[in-house]
């Protein structure tokens, strides 16, 4: 296993050897977290400069216990929903450079714990997408699993409903994501492990590789056979099992072992 201990560029010999293993690949699963996004404009959590880092109190509201416990904790999140970076972030290089992957039809699918839909924006096929934690762009009942545009609610907040209720039941309204103390989505979760079974090079892109069991993917594709390529930032919890390990800019390097 070649190991990168500091931040590469695109012309380091480990770049290049995992644009060879990509370009050789037949089968390329991505699995992306939020470090991807955040040339956009979307802060990740807990980082320097992370969402929970500079407040506290949204990390309580992405807690499902609290957020449909406690009307506060609602109100507060809707607040935080009008203005979020979402709304004006637009797809970056490193998203873009993923198509180019599906373009060239060896993109067997892209696992993502993102919730932003920049990657669809990007102009991934959404039929190759699995959105392990669902997406923010939509809400959903809690009571009866209505489902509509976040816009939608959102134009209700703006109109004078601190916390709007289903339109169908009367239900509570949350987005479309899987928060801290809900049960995921088995049969998303299992496509996500199934596809990673069935590649021959996993790439993952910006995740610390510390959220379960999305992150299982990784040793998933290991044990299967797959070349295993991570490219972060800062080091992450599967690096060991890593044939490939770039540290470094995700806008410069994905691109760069893309397209070599």
């Amino acid at each position: 296993m070649d190991v990168a201990t500091n931040h590469l560029d695109e012309h380091h010999p480990e770049v290049r050897a995992a644009a060879a293993a990509i370009a050789r690949a037949e089968r390329v699963v991505v699995l992306t977290g939020a470090g991807i996004s955040t040339d956009s404009g979307i802060p990740d959590f807990r980082g320097p400069n992370g969402v929970w880092t500079k407040n506290p109190a949204a990390e309580k509201a992405s807690n499902i216990h609290h957020y449909l416990g406690d009307p506060e904790v609602r109100r507060a999140a809707w607040l935080n929903r009008l203005d979020a970076p979402v709304w004006t972030a637009e797809p970056n290089r490193g998203h873009l450079a993923i198509v180019e992957l599906q373009r060239r039809r060896t993109l067997h699918a892209l696992v993502t714990q993102n919730i932003d839909e920049l990657h669809q924006a990007a102009g991934t096929d959404p039929e190759l997408v699995v959105e392990v934690h669902g997406t923010a762009r939509w809400t959903r009942c809690w009571e009866c699993g209505d489902r509509r545009t976040m816009r939608e609610a959102l134009d209700r907040v703006r109109a004078g409903e601190a916390d709007p209720p289903c339109l169908v039941c009367g239900g509570i309204l949350k987005s479309d994501t899987i928060s801290f103390g809900q049960a995921l989505d088995e049969a998303v979760i299992g496509r996500a492990h199934r596809v990673s079974e069935e590649c021959d090079v996993m790439l993952a892109v910006g995740s610390t590789l510390s959220v379960y069991p999305a992150a299982n993917c990784v040793p998933i594709a290991r044990a299967s056979g797959a070349t295993v390529i991570i490219l972060n930032g800062e080091p992450t919890a599967m690096d060991h099992h890593a044939h490939h390990l770039l540290h470094g800019r995700i806008g410069d390097l994905l691109p760069a072992i893309v397209n070599a």
